[in-house]
């Protein structure tokens, strides 16, 4: 069962800003959500699934990859069961399919799961 969403990706032009959303469904998983390290990756056509972001479930600690730091901010809302990335000055090199994943357990990159089923962001030149 799919118990994260993504929603926000779009077409944009190269310079334009972004928000992308991961919401938890249900009570019971929100529970869960809110107490997990939740990432962001992306993966292009004919490329490996990279990641990109992710953060503590406090919020108090953040990291990125070296590609979108500066330009990128991941935040969340627990109250509202939604971690965010915001995009700014795109390029097209960011055209992928984004998914936001959860880890409840562990503190490794591979301990990611409970993935959605991404959103796709299109940045033209």
């Amino acid at each position: 069962q799919v118990q994260v969403a993504e929603s926000g990706g779009g077409l944009v032009q190269a310079g334009d800003s972004l928000r992308l959303s991961c919401a938890a469904s249900g009570r019971t998983f929100g529970r869960t959500f809110r107490f997990s390290d939740v990432g962001w990756f992306r993966q292009a056509p004919g490329r490996e699934r990279e990641f990109v972001a992710d953060i503590s479930w406090s919020g108090a600690s953040t990291n990125y990859a070296d590609s979108v730091k500066g330009r990128f901010a991941i935040s969340r809302d627990n109250a509202k069961n939604t971690v965010y990335l915001q995009m700014n000055s795109l390029k097209p090199e960011d055209t992928a399919v984004y998914f936001c994943a959860v880890r409840a357990n562990g503190n490794r990159i591979d301990d990611y799961d409970n993935w959605g089923q991404g959103t796709q962001v299109t940045v033209s030149s």
